[in-house]
């Protein structure tokens, strides 16, 4: 019920002043996790109509590429937020990076993007989750339990790390 009257709230400000950022931002966000990336795409490109330009901007943008079947839009997209990005965001954006290359299958290209990610920002635990995944692939049974060991100490909250790391003891006989 929250949810859906912060949403109200915010189709309010829009009607009153159809350039608020937040507004926006926050309706584009709404469709992107309501599973209505091509929606979230026509906000997101107001705010690029409006001359935002930042790294998590186009981030967003190319996800909601990928998510609409946009993938050569999502990689364009994605390197511009490589080409704006601060040290802060350079991990995140290479994680971004990781999971479209999953999604359309060059797993090689994840590869990589987990690695320059965890390069940047040691503590990334996502990227350590997928590079553990990847490694265990790829049969490198003990840097996928490394990979998925720090990501139970760096992040006790997420459960993949956890529920991967007790599969991979089982299948081993640990």
């Amino acid at each position: 019920i929250e949810p859906a009257k912060a949403i109200a709230q915010y189709r309010k400000v829009l009607v009153l002043d159809a350039s608020n950022v937040e507004g926006i931002a926050c309706m584009a966000a709404n469709h992107f996790y309501s599973d209505q990336p091509e929606l979230a795409l026509r906000f997101y490109r107001r705010l690029l109509q409006m001359g935002l330009n930042n790294t998590e901007l186009w981030c967003n943008l190319g996800l909601c590429c990928f998510y609409a079947s946009q993938y050569d839009m999502a990689l364009s997209c994605l390197e511009k937020a490589l080409a704006l990005a601060s040290d802060e965001a350079m991990a995140e954006v290479w994680y971004n990076i990781g999971q479209v290359a999953i999604g359309i299958g060059d797993l090689g290209l994840a590869y990589q993007a987990f690695k320059i990610s965890i390069s940047v920002d040691s503590n990334h635990a996502e990227s350590f989750a997928n590079l553990g995944v990847l490694e265990l692939r790829k049969g490198h049974i003990d840097a996928a339990r490394s990979n998925f060991q720090t990501v139970q100490n760096l992040a006790p909250h997420m459960f993949e790390p956890f529920f991967n790391g007790a599969l991979l003891a089982y299948k081993l006989g640990d």
